[in-house]
């Protein structure tokens, strides 16, 4: 495993390099880690004893957040190493309070990973749902530091649960101990002999919940929703907007307001959403230049039209203002966090690809979560959420029960990793 591991690790980083000369992420990628040691050694002083928590991105960030504040409760003296893998993550959390120092990841190779933990010498470390780095990992286990993985989710078709996966589930055998977000993770834990595994939870139910019971208003947002039923997109891509904007079309007068938040704030995207979503419609950066009441009016009486948001880091707190939501990502890679909106008790709509997500199947049991597959879908969802206000009360009660059922799980896990530190 290991020389494979290395090969392909480092054919993947080469391809990084390859691609950096045309992919913005990859460029992203290749600089942002140019001066990751000279960065690390200059706060290598502060960082002696760490919590190191490492996150994929933005989405797994907001997994370990929760679990970070419940430790930092109990220990605020205590530094923090946050890491990164990937360009977007790193970007967003950069200047997060919670951390001493937040960095990129280093690649994963021997090398690195000694030399990452001679450097801040870390009391124990987590990682967040999913990572699973072979030499950072097995560092840690030969220098004896605690390790944890919090909010796990494993499938049956994961090397850990193959003939050829010894070397996963070596990774597994460095956690001292794993907390799974359900049962069934647990249990092919258990069947293949993995002991140091409990449920955790999903440790986002703590985050949303938190920033529904914070209750921050977003005046724009508020101006533009009114009285009105307002259909909140989120996290979409291009392939879930062509639906969204045909199905309102086709619904015209009937059509809900809109307020379009993009996965990403490309400018083709952004522009694509102008052309093709219902008007009028006013953009939220133009929006923020002008004197809050002059626009508060002009949003208000805006009959019908939607509000395209180009600001990052709002969309957890607009989801309060719909009705209804529609949740992107189904349409191409997979759900993204259908938690945001379902904690503020908004009934969310998805596309057809969200079989690895168990929060939309939940939603979707619970009677707070609708799957379509075609425009005509979407429109029967709309229609039958927007002109029965009992299946809608009903459906919101639903998302907002499905949440506080299930927080809490990030506290217990905080109380078992602040023992060993």
């Amino acid at each position: 495993m290991p020389l494979l591991y290395d090969l392909g690790i480092g054919a993947y980083q080469a391809g990084i390099r390859v691609a950096a000369a045309w992919n913005p992420k990859a460029a992203a990628w290749v600089e942002g880690r140019k001066e990751l040691w000279k960065r690390l050694e200059s706060v290598a002083l502060r960082l002696q004893g760490c919590l190191w928590m490492h996150c994929a991105s933005v989405g797994e960030f907001e997994q370990g957040r929760p679990v970070l504040e419940a430790i930092k409760a109990q220990r605020p003296e205590l530094p923090v190493l946050l890491t990164f893998f990937s360009p977007s993550g790193y970007e967003a959390r950069k200047h997060e309070p919670l951390a001493t120092h937040v960095e990129y990841l280093p690649p994963d190779s021997r090398a690195h990973a000694e030399r990452l933990l001679t450097l801040v010498n870390p009391s124990a470390a987590v990682f967040v749902k999913y990572e699973f780095w072979y030499h950072h990992l097995h560092a840690l286990q030969r220098r004896k530091v605690p390790a944890f993985l919090v909010s796990a989710l494993f499938r049956d078709d994961q090397p850990f649960f193959r003939w050829y996966g010894g070397a996963w589930r070596s990774m597994l055998g460095c956690f001292k101990q794993i907390f799974t977000q359900d049962e069934a993770s647990l249990k092919l834990l258990t069947d293949i002999g993995v002991k140091h595994a409990a449920v955790g939870g999903d440790t986002r139910f703590d985050r949303v919940a938190a920033i529904a019971a914070a209750n921050e208003e977003l005046p724009l947002a508020g101006a533009f929703a009114g009285n009105g039923p307002v259909l909140v997109c989120g996290s979409t891509w291009p392939q879930d907007e062509e639906v969204i904007a045909e199905a309102l079309r086709a619904m015209a007068n009937a059509a809900p307001k809109c307020i379009a938040v993009p996965h990403e704030l490309h400018e083709a995207q952004l522009a694509a959403i102008e052309r093709d979503f219902p008007k009028p419609l006013a953009r939220w950066s133009e929006l923020e230049k002008s004197p809050v009441h002059s626009v508060e009016a002009m949003l208000g009486a805006m009959p019908q039209g939607t509000l395209l948001v180009d600001r990052m880091g709002l969309l957890a707190r607009l989801y309060r203002y719909g009705r209804l939501a529609y949740v992107g990502g189904g349409f191409t890679d997979g759900i993204h966090s259908v938690l945001e909106a379902a904690a503020w008790g908004v009934p969310v709509i998805v596309g057809p690809r969200h079989k690895k997500f168990p929060e939309v199947q939940g939603l979707i049991e619970a009677g707070a979560g609708q799957e379509v597959r075609t425009v005509a879908e979407l429109i029967t969802a709309l229609k039958r959420w927007l002109n029965d206000p009992q299946a809608v009360g009903k459906a919101s009660e639903a998302a907002s029960a499905y949440v506080a059922a299930r927080a809490g799980g990030a506290a217990r896990v905080a109380e078992v990793i602040v023992r060993v530190l």
